[in-house]
């Protein structure tokens, strides 16, 4: 099936069915960020929040001089917390070091749990050692999600000195989580993680033990 046009895909979103617009933004894969960011404009305040949603994730992906303006506006004033969400995630996507401020701040001050968390995986993903404090910080939240988000960052930006911190969490009842700290630990290289693996390889669930043990063998390379 061959890629359709610009303009087949412009006609596609402006389609009163809310699927044929999801295709539409799906086909933008294979167009350049400046075709494409055009486009995912004219439906960034669709009606139907799952095609907001991935119009705000396309941005992330397809990046030009204007998404990060976008994004941030969208992180700081959308009154629905799932799209503030999504922006916080797509500029983890963008790779924008200016975007640093705005997602700590997201993460201090919102009061929505799912954008906080978007908000720190999101510092992970720019791996900007600055964050290491923040994402401290997310450890001592009392919503999982947030510890699980926090212990992958701080893997993400290679924060050597907070190993002692996620270590506390080698025996936490949550499988997820130890999981979580066995692939973190893989990108920080210290005694202090390697005896923390060879202890994780031994877990009780088999992808804990599997993250461990892939973590152990990227540490010896």
């Amino acid at each position: 099936m061959s890629q359709p046009s610009l303009e087949q895909i412009a006609a596609q979103l402006e389609s009163p069915n809310s699927r044929d617009r999801l295709l539409a933004l799906a086909s933008l894969r294979q167009v350049s960020a400046q075709d494409a960011v055009p486009l995912i404009k004219k439906v960034l305040n669709d009606e139907m929040l799952p095609v907001r949603s991935m119009a705000i994730f396309a941005l992330g992906v397809k990046p030009t001089e204007e998404c990060y303006d976008i994004l941030i506006e969208l992180l700081q004033s959308d009154p629905d917390y799932g799209i503030r969400a999504d922006a916080a995630g797509a500029l983890g996507y963008l790779s924008d070091r200016r975007a640093f401020e705005p997602l700590v701040r997201a993460f201090y001050e919102d009061t929505n749990w799912l954008v906080r968390f978007s908000a720190a995986v999101s510092l992970g993903n720019l791996q900007d050692k600055r964050a290491k404090q923040v994402l401290v910080e997310a450890l001592e939240s009392k919503e999982v999600v947030l510890q699980i988000a926090a212990i992958a960052a701080i893997g993400e930006i290679q924060a050597l000195d907070a190993v002692e911190d996620i270590l506390k969490f080698a025996s936490s009842e949550d499988w997820l989580i130890r999981q979580k700290l066995a692939q973190a630990l893989g990108n920080l290289k210290t005694e202090k993680s390697i005896t923390a693996l060879k202890f994780l390889v031994k877990d009780s669930n088999s992808q804990v033990r599997q993250a461990a043990a892939f973590s152990l063998e990227s540490l010896k390379d």
